[in-house]
This record gives structure tokens, sequence and C-alpha cells, in this order.
């Protein structure tokens, strides 16, 4: 059979095997029904809508606002409205150093973003300090909210920011429990205001 559209395909029925020609004015669709789970489909929506909030530490956050440019085009993965409250976001890119002033506003605004949430530690300073082992900066910002995907670099490339929103997308897909939240195991860590280090 022809692969080619044919007048009479927009008014009969007579495009119905797999691999013919079908027209999306016919009447009847190629195909049949479909199954599935309500968990399938809501990890389906989730991970195919993730809303990153705005929240850029240091450099890594002009890599990660590269990653919405045209060029590289974040909304083709579904994330591509960037939401300026926490309330109307469900992915936190934790992009650059976190200081240890800061790290109590990361926690809220952590806590103030609906369930369920994901956050990608973005870079080496995010992901363990970075160059800067010292008493200023967070040794990893799994010290104070769960990470579910690390993103190496320094700075990583969008490329690479690109592949952990990916990594992240099967994760949900795969129904995979985000980690354990850190004050549950370690509270005198995250309400220290030093994060457990030595002065």
């Amino acid at each position: 059979m022809s692969n080619e559209f044919r007048q009479e395909d927009f008014f009969t029925l007579s495009a119905t095997q797999p691999g013919d020609a079908q027209s999306i004015y016919s009447a009847s669709p190629v195909g049949g029904v479909v199954t599935t789970n309500v968990n399938k489909v809501a990890h389906w929506a989730q991970s195919s809508s993730l809303w990153p909030a705005l929240f850029g530490l240091a450099c890594c956050a002009i890599e990660m606002m590269a990653t919405s440019s045209s060029r590289y085009d974040l909304a083709r993965f579904g994330s591509e409205i960037f939401r300026a409250s926490p309330r109307q976001a469900d992915l936190m890119i934790v992009a650059g150093r976190v200081s240890a002033k800061m790290a109590p506003a990361v926690r809220q605004i952590w806590e103030q973003m609906p369930d369920p949430k994901w956050v990608i530690a973005m870079g080496a300073c995010a992901s363990c300090g970075g160059v800067f082992n010292n008493y200023a900066i967070v040794q990893g910002v799994d010290l104070i909210i769960p990470v579910d995907v690390y993103v190496a670099g320094c700075p990583p490339t969008p490329e690479a920011l690109i592949e952990g929103v990916q990594l992240l997308q099967k994760k949900i897909m795969a129904g995979i429990p985000n980690p354990a939240d850190p004050k549950s195991y370690a509270p005198e860590v995250v309400n220290d205001p030093n994060f457990g280090r030595v002065r």
C-alpha cells in the first residue's frame, strides 16, 4: 500500500491499518484501546511539566539561564516555565554555592514549594562545596534539603543541566521516591547556623 495521502482518506475509513496513510480528518483513528493505571498517568504528567523555581546563587545561574534560551530550549523537555514564586514551582535548581547565611532561605523556599517537589544540585559548589572548603560555604546543599539529581561541573554546561532534567524525568516516571529530608536524620545539622562546621 502507498504511504501517500489520498483524497478518499479525508472522507472514508480506507486507511485503518498501521503503516497506511492516515489523515487527521479521517472518521476513525488508527489504534485501539489504551490501558494503564493512574500512577503512570500521574508520573507522566509530573515529569512532562516540571516548573523550576527562579533560584540562582552564583555563576552556575548563568548556565541555568542559558538552558532556557533559543539555542538550548529547555521548553522542549517540559520545563519552560520558570516561576518566581516557590508556591508555583515543583523543581528547585540550586545553581551555585550556598553560603551559611543563605542556607536558611534555601530551606524556607524549599518548604514553601508544594508536594511533590524535586531538587537538582547544579555544579560542584551546590553538590559538595566545590573549591570553597571553609566555614562560610555549606559543603553540599544536601545538608539542608534532599537532593534528587546532582549535575557535575564547574560550571556545568547547559547540556549537562538538560541531561540532569532528563534523569529527573526518568526517575519520576519510574516512581522512585524522593530522598529523605535531612531534618529527619540530622536535625542538629539543619538547625545549626554553621551546619556542623567548626569555626
